[in-house]
């Protein structure tokens, strides 16, 4: 169980940026050579953000770096550098179906785990065949949204389904899925909203663009209280000698199943999984 609560992303060309994102509470740390950078200074991201990775300052977290598109003119050579410093995973920006992906495998033949940016229409059509390929999919909000021509709208209605449909190709092949970023920085209502909206479409995470997200973040998709006492409580009641081998009991006035006992079973790991994460060292 690895929890992904939060994403960080951090510029690669910012050294304060880097040098404080090992001490925040973030799930994952993606450093950013990407968006975030601009062109001229990308070589030299790329090499301060190497450097970085193999000193793994960053403990338990989960550490990605999001390459340049390999069709671009660093794209070779951030995925050559990155994969040597080995950090967790790669994101590979503006994926648009599997053939992104063997193509890095062809230029990097070990084994490297890869993630993708869905970020394009033609990305959400192809979705099934991208999460197939990936280990965890990542929304791009900001460029779908541009790309559809969405207007902005606070509830994300005309998005939503491009976001389900993500999801639901991360499940059906056991993907993760991270939800997109929230730009307003100073409307703590609204970030807070959009993420209990992505936490009750099924995602695991958010993408964040600055350390004072973290914070809603983390608490909008772990487990809450009254969640794990529920999960406690399902697989207290299965473990009963009286219950062995039963497909349905109740607890707690309801009717449960098994697979609820697995969910059960899912939210008591990923808790004990976020207190390690949370744990220094």
């Amino acid at each position: 169980m690895t929890p992904r609560r939060s994403a960080l992303f951090v510029p690669g060309s910012n050294p304060r940026a880097l040098e404080k994102a090992a001490g925040l509470p973030a799930d994952v740390v993606i450093l950013d050579l990407e968006d975030a950078v601009a062109p001229e200074v990308r070589p030299e991201a790329r090499t301060r953000v190497c450097k970085l990775v193999a000193s793994r300052p960053f403990g338990r977290r989960e550490v990605a770096v999001r390459i340049n598109a390999l069709s671009t003119p660093w794209g070779h050579d951030d995925l050559a550098a990155v994969a040597d410093a080995a950090p967790d995973a790669v994101l590979l920006p503006k994926v648009d179906g599997p053939g992104a992906f063997e193509q890095a495998r062809a230029l990097v033949p070990r084994p490297l785990p890869l993630w993708a940016m869905v970020e394009t229409p033609r990305a959400i059509l192809d979705v099934d065949a991208i999460a197939a390929a990936s280990e965890v999919l990542v929304v791009g909000t900001n460029d779908l949204s541009a790309a559809l021509r969405l207007r902005a709208s606070p509830d994300r209605a005309a998005l939503v389904p491009a976001l389900a449909r993500v999801v639901w190709a991360a499940r059906a092949h056991g993907r993760g899925a991270l939800d997109g970023v929230f730009n307003r920085l100073r409307d703590p209502e609204g970030l807070a909203a959009e993420c209990r909206q992505g936490a009750a479409l099924g995602f695991d995470g958010k993408t964040l663009i600055h350390p004072a997200q973290l914070g809603p973040c983390n608490d909008a998709f772990a487990p809450t209280a009254e969640e794990l006492a529920r999960a406690r409580a399902i697989v207290a009641a299965f473990e009963l000698p009286e219950n062995q081998g039963r497909g349905a009991i109740a607890v707690g006035g309801a009717m449960v199943e098994r697979l609820h006992l697995d969910a059960a079973r899912r939210t008591l790991a990923l808790a004990e999984a976020i207190g390690a994460v949370s744990c220094p060292g």
